[in-house]
């Protein structure tokens, strides 16, 4: 073999990111018995899989000329001001998490946090995040987050299935977000759940009803009391989800307090750019007795053998690696660097500078609706937080004409508009938004006398001043009823009270960093679809504006770059895999496989064959495999594996011929979970071809043999790959875990004083 240096392009990607040199590649191809990579590979892939032309693909590109075609294609996304909400809300990132989390490998190179004892550190700002989520929500336990907001709202269907069972009907407030009402219709339909989208104040539960679930505050802004919604809900037996915005809830009264069961959203506008729609983190929060249903990972704290607190994943027997088609859920992990940013941006604002936050958007936003009134629009609800419904004659005459000056609101009917404030609105914006509903030129305020806003920079000024401007409103008007108004104290522990400063947060960040694992430390010798090797120039895009600012929502012509980035994404892994089509829908390989097996679902209810309901699964397949068939509708069947770990064929005939009539699916992991890419994997798609099946190949993100070709490709919009890792810990003594200690809240500590 030629030396590196002799045959590779310095300036090539694979050559900066490709670890071992040429002398440490002999030695290790020397260590297994093999003279070169070409006997290693002759001898590990069977030839009857391998690929026998050149893939076609374009030439490799170094990281320079990569960043910049790269940045032409995101040129071509338009940044707009985004008042659209739902859900997703522009926000900043404040420089010292931005610089030290997000674009710090620290954070984002390190491995899933399986060994304790090397995450102390991540571990630590999960708890913090958890206790967060229980503080705001008024519950008793949070786990560690989900994916996101409509995921989180469809686990809590779940979990309210588990303990009301025996039922079959769930019911969803028509005020919810339309992208969660949609995820949940999707996965109810296959466990045979029948979903009723109704006004919550005229619902009626009977005895069929085993949960509920309405926005607080609702899709279009409005507020409303759900103390006896949920009252009746518990009367009939039932239980009730609320989907609360996490800003508001410093304001609000929160959800535990009425009466709600589980509380589930998004954790987005804490500091995480919208990024065309995730990845971020949401979060589930629920009561301790049913704990033992939720889904995702939870931290606990514990203590080591010499007594102090230590972190470490609690609750396991929830999960999938052990309860395979008994797990509560198929999501076995959390979205740790998101999960991160959320709770290091409440440590560094903490509750005072949170509820700043909050009452500033919320009288912006009431600033905005006085000024409307003023004009003559009717404002549709009264009390709101951050969110109006405006009625108008035409709301995509009003849409348009707003694009027109550069910015995005939201449709809400064919007579009704959306407006969303948040942390990144100004006074400008309110100047902005009134000048479109008058129908004036941007800088047209000779008559702005009336409106009822306050100019930037000009408090107090009264209108007979020569400056012309209006007086400000009053900054302690609320649109909040009173019996909703929060009360109760957040975020009382001390680590929320002492980090408020740019040093006390940096000396935090790194200490925390000094406890983990990552790729600035060592090389991570274990396999997984959650390894983290981001270079550093796939990271600088996170951070540029045209990738970051851009709403889920916005108008297409104004996300043609993104479009472009995804088109040649689906066509090259298209390429790779040898499919029809991709799908880049699902955001983790949990969700790839629920949506694939929903792909082979409903290809045998399109052939009339919906009876088809078995799914075969090898007993040495990852424990996601048989979570993710029973949610989506299938009865699971193991098949017998050899002592080597191969699939034993014999068995599969059989539990094939067993199950021909109502045989779906296998879903057949590759190369296996033991590392080798079994000869005989033709003969397996064959038998199951044979008998009416389908295969699902659950391998890098999991690919499925069926006819949709749906993928379990996580790209993540560009941000790939933002999940766990682990951290080094030097200064703790032996490990020992002690479950009757574990706790899922922070250790109390001595307060700092600020």
């Amino acid at each position: 073999m030629k030396l590196r240096e002799r045959t590779t392009d310095f300036g090539s990607f694979a050559r900066r990111h490709i670890g071992p040199s040429e002398e440490e590649m002999r030695e290790m191809l020397r260590d297994v018995g093999f003279e070169n990579l070409d006997a290693l590979i002759a001898a590990a892939v069977p030839p009857n899989i391998r690929l026998d032309r050149e893939l076609n693909l374009p030439e490799a590109k170094s990281e320079t000329e990569a960043l910049a075609e790269l940045h032409a294609i995101a040129k071509k996304n338009k940044v707009a001001r985004s008042f659209i909400g739902a859900g997703y809300y522009d926000c900043i990132t404040p420089p010292v998490i931005q610089r030290n989390i997000l674009e710090n490998p620290g954070w984002y190179t390190a491995y899933t946090p399986y060994q304790a004892e090397l995450a102390q550190g991540r571990l630590e700002a999960l708890v913090n995040f958890q206790t967060m989520m229980t503080d705001l929500t008024g519950l008793d336990i949070a786990n560690a987050s989900l994916l996101d907001e409509a995921t989180a709202a469809a686990e809590a269907m779940s979990l309210c299935h588990a303990v009301a069972s025996g039922r079959n009907k769930f019911f969803v407030a028509d005020n919810c977000h339309p992208q969660t009402i949609a995820v949940i219709q999707t996965r109810a339909k296959p466990l045979g759940i029948q979903i009723k989208i109704d006004n919550y104040s005229q619902f009626k539960f009977d005895n069929a009803v085993f949960g509920a679930l309405v926005q607080y505050p609702a899709t279009d802004g409005a507020i409303y009391d759900y103390a006896d919604f949920v009252r009746r809900a518990h009367d009939a037996g039932a239980l009730v989800v609320v989907a609360a915005d996490i800003l508001a809830l410093t304001l609000l009264k929160p959800p535990g307090e009425f009466g709600a069961d589980v509380t589930v959203g998004n954790t987005q506008r804490f500091g995480v750019p919208m990024g065309f729609g995730g990845p971020h983190a949401a979060y589930f929060a629920t009561r301790d007795q049913f704990k033992r249903h939720m889904p995702g990972r939870l931290v606990g704290v514990s203590h080591d053998a010499e007594g102090r607190p230590a972190y470490r994943l609690a609750l396991q027997t929830r999960e999938q690696h052990i309860r395979r088609d008994k797990a509560t859920s198929n999501i076995c992990t959390a979205q740790v660097l998101l999960a991160v940013i959320a709770s290091m941006y409440a440590v560094y604002h903490g509750p005072r500078g949170l509820r700043a936050i909050a009452k500033r958007v919320h009288r912006l936003t009431s600033q905005l609706a006085d000024g409307l009134q003023a004009l003559g629009f009717k404002i549709t609800h009264e009390n709101f937080f951050d969110t109006i419904r405006v009625e108008v004659e035409s709301s995509s005459t009003l849409i348009e004409h707003a694009q027109k000056a550069g910015c995005n609101l939201r449709a809400l009917g064919a007579r009704a508009v959306g407006l969303s404030f948040d942390e990144t609105t100004t006074n400008r914006d309110i100047e902005l938004l009134i000048s479109i509903f008058r129908g004036t030129r941007v800088r047209d305020f000779a008559d702005r006398r009336g409106i009822g806003f306050q100019p930037v920079g000009q408090p107090g000024v009264s209108p007979g001043d020569s400056a012309g401007k209006m007086p400000a409103c009053p900054t302690d008007k609320m649109f909040v009823p009173r019996s909703l108004l929060r009360t109760s104290k957040f975020l009382t522990h001390p680590i929320f009270n002492t980090h408020d400063t740019e040093t006390e947060m940096l000396r935090y960040l790194k200490k925390l960093e000094s406890r983990d694992l990552s790729l600035t430390t060592s090389m991570i010798p274990l396999g997984s679809c959650t390894m983290k090797l981001n270079a550093t120039a796939e990271m600088f895009p996170i951070s540029w504006p045209e990738i970051s600012k851009l709403h889920p929502f916005a108008p297409a012509e104004q996300t043609a770059g993104y479009m472009e980035i995804c088109r040649q994404l689906e066509d090259w892994l298209a390429e790779i895999t040898g499919f029809a089509a991709i799908s880049l829908q699902p955001n983790a390989g949990s969700q790839g496989e629920f949506a694939g097996l929903l792909a082979i679902r409903e290809y045998h209810a399109s052939r009339g064959e919906a009876h088809r309901n078995v799914c075969l699964i090898p007993t040495s397949a990852h424990g996601t495999n048989p979570a993710s068939a029973v949610m989506a509708g299938f009865k699971v069947v193991p098949v017998s594996c050899l002592k080597d770990g191969d699939i034993d064929l014999a068995d599969l005939r059989a539990k094939a011929d067993e199950h021909a009539r109502d045989l779906a699916a296998l879903i057949v992991t590759y190369p296996s979970t033991h590392g080798v890419f079994e000869p005989t994997i033709r003969e397996i798609c064959d038998i199951v071809h044979t008998h009416g099946g389908q295969v699902y190949m659950d391998g890098w993100r999991g690919t499925n043999r069926c006819c949709q070709k749906s993928r379990a490709v996580f790209t993540e919009r560009i941000h790939s790959r933002s999940r766990d890792r682990p951290n080094l810990v030097r200064r703790r003594g032996a490990w020992e875990a002690s479950a009757d200690l574990e706790r899922l809240r922070l250790p109390p500590r001595r307060r700092q004083g600020r």
